[in-house]
């Protein structure tokens, strides 16, 4: 049985369960406290410690760079999904950084606002250290106090996403590749709190957010 270790609410990590949902395929998760990553060491050998890991019998997957995708491009393999045709190649090659960068950097913020609802008790002081020690003290409260001016942003920087889908049902045609799952797992960051909802005005992004929400896989038009 493959084995997901997460932190529930990281984008990534819910790229790789949608992945897994959709195609229907054995899995179980194991949630890593957000400040105690030593299951994640123990399980990679020391050599990782970030979420997501997946392991399968003896196969331990990480990534190895920003960029590497070797998760889903493993799952893809394995479970013979075509999420990367190498026709799109290039093409997701460029989107995935776009959506990992400029969608998951507002995305987060606007969750992270929220934080006393989905962050255990005793996790909380972790996570307030992490999130100052590496954007700044009081940056929650700056996000908080700053929610109009970061979702303006973040309409403004889906509207490519919404242009996509105006004559394709998913980003690049007929049928949902990586970067369909990528936008969907940065997305899903942004509502999990439960909080917001997609701007009103994209509403072929919040069809296909939907449409993705139920895909299964391998998918036939």
């Amino acid at each position: 049985m493959i084995e997901l270790y997460q932190i529930p609410y990281s984008p990534y990590c819910i790229v790789i369960r949608r992945i897994l949902e959709a195609a229907r395929a054995k899995f179980r998760t194991l949630n890593v406290p957000h400040g105690d990553r030593s299951l994640v060491w123990r399980v990679t050998r020391q050599r990782y410690y970030a979420v997501p890991v997946v392991r399968e019998g003896r196969q331990v997957l990480f990534e190895t760079d920003e960029q590497s995708q070797v998760i889903a491009k493993y799952l893809d393999s394995r479970l013979n999904l075509g999420l990367f045709p190498a026709e799109w190649e290039g093409v997701q090659s460029l989107l995935w950084p776009t959506f990992e960068d400029g969608i998951e950097a507002l995305g987060f913020r606007l969750n992270d606002v929220h934080w006393r609802e989905f962050i255990p008790r005793a996790q909380q002081l972790a996570f307030i250290r992490h999130k100052e020690r590496k954007f700044g003290r009081g940056c929650l409260e700056d996000w908080q106090a700053r929610q109009p001016e970061l979702l303006d942003q973040l309409a403004t920087r889906l509207v490519p996403c919404e242009t996509m889908l105006l004559r394709h049902p998913f980003l690049l045609g007929d049928r949902p590749l990586f970067v369909d799952f990528d936008l969907y797992g940065m997305l899903g960051n942004f509502l999990f709190s439960g909080h917001y909802d997609l701007p009103p005005t994209h509403t072929r992004l919040q069809q296909w957010y939907d449409r993705m929400s139920r895909i299964s896989l391998p998918f036939t038009a």
